[in-house]
């Protein structure tokens, strides 16, 4: 992978996750009546908001800046979502954040193994990766909680 392909990759993932915190931002303000999704949501929004400095840092280390469309579209995007999930209750609203986790996970994966041997950039992604997994394994816990009520 070419350094331009690889800058423009990034700058997806760095899109992707501005729009996620603006995305659990809404959801959180929607759940008022759950206490521990609502924190739990915005604890996860700061998450990604590393994910969104890790991004920026790695872009400029390449010697490019981040994409400033990401920075005008994927809010809009992230909290447009995040209020209509977070109006259509608790179940659907997690089974979306679980599929949008699991695609940004495999997405990870994917670049993971195209970068070759930078190893600062490798670290980050798996850093990135991981976290997405524990918010999916979160979720897919507390849906099963939810279903187990119904």
């Amino acid at each position: 992978m070419n350094q331009k392909e690889l800058i423009a990759r990034l700058n997806w993932f760095y899109s992707l996750e501005i729009s996620q915190v603006d995305l659990y931002t809404a959801q959180a303000n929607a759940v008022e009546n759950d206490i521990y999704l609502a924190k739990t949501l915005s604890r996860v929004a700061a998450i990604e908001q590393q994910h969104v400095d890790n991004m920026a840092k790695a872009i400029k280390i390449l010697g490019a800046e981040p994409t400033k469309l990401g920075d005008v579209i994927s809010p809009l995007v992230g909290n447009t979502a995040g209020m209509m999930t977070g109006l259509v209750g608790p179940k659907l609203m997690l089974k979306t954040d679980i599929t949008l986790e699991e695609k940004a996970m495999q997405d990870y994966k994917n670049l993971i193994i195209q970068i070759g041997d930078n190893e600062h950039l490798f670290n980050v992604l798996w850093d990135n990766l991981i976290d997405e997994d524990l918010h999916t394994a979160w979720f897919a816990n507390k849906l099963k909680e939810l279903e187990s009520l119904s």
